[in-house]
């Protein structure tokens, strides 16, 4: 593959996410999963791709969500997605990604939870701004990267899940 493309998960993996940090109900879940919109660029000259939350949220000074987006991602087998915080929510509320920068490799889209892309931010505020986001505006941005590996690089192992599977 020499680009990238962006896929749901499916169904029953996006209810699985949503069951587990939500109370939702199957109707909830099934008119959230139809209306999820894959990440786009805003403009031709947009480096990232908008990632839109599949709910509305508020986060006041110090609370943090994890958003699970319903969303996969299969690309070059030498790049990788990063995802930043959108740069207006960034700068006005310090919105941050708990792990600082989203590495998604490009394996990930492998794993046995489909390479489900979430993303946990918290409102950093220090001037007690309140974040209000609704559902299916741009939260995250993904931008795609190439990556380089060393001469003598012999890695031979492969990703069989989520968040740090890799150290496991």
């Amino acid at each position: 593959m020499e680009t990238a493309k962006f896929y749901k998960v499916s169904y029953a993996q996006f209810e699985k996410a949503m069951l587990d940090d939500f109370s939702l109900n199957e109707d909830e879940i099934k008119e959230i999963y139809n209306q999820l919109k894959l990440p786009k660029r805003a403009t031709k000259g947009s480096a990232g791709y908008d990632f839109y939350t599949p709910i509305s949220f508020q986060l006041n000074p110090g609370e943090t969500i994890k958003i699970p987006t319903g969303i996969r991602c299969e690309m070059n087998p030498r790049w990788v997605l990063m995802i930043y915080p959108r740069s207006g929510l960034g700068f006005k509320f310090r919105l941050q990604l708990n792990n600082t920068v989203g590495v998604i490799d490009s394996d990930y889209f492998y794993s046995d939870n489909e390479g489900h892309i979430f993303i946990k931010i918290t409102n950093d505020s220090n001037e007690g701004k309140i974040v209000e986001v609704k559902a299916g505006q741009g939260f995250a941005q993904g931008i795609f990267m190439q990556y380089g590996i060393v001469e003598d690089d012999d890695t031979v192992e492969e990703r069989n899940g989520g968040f740090g599977s890799t150290t496991k």
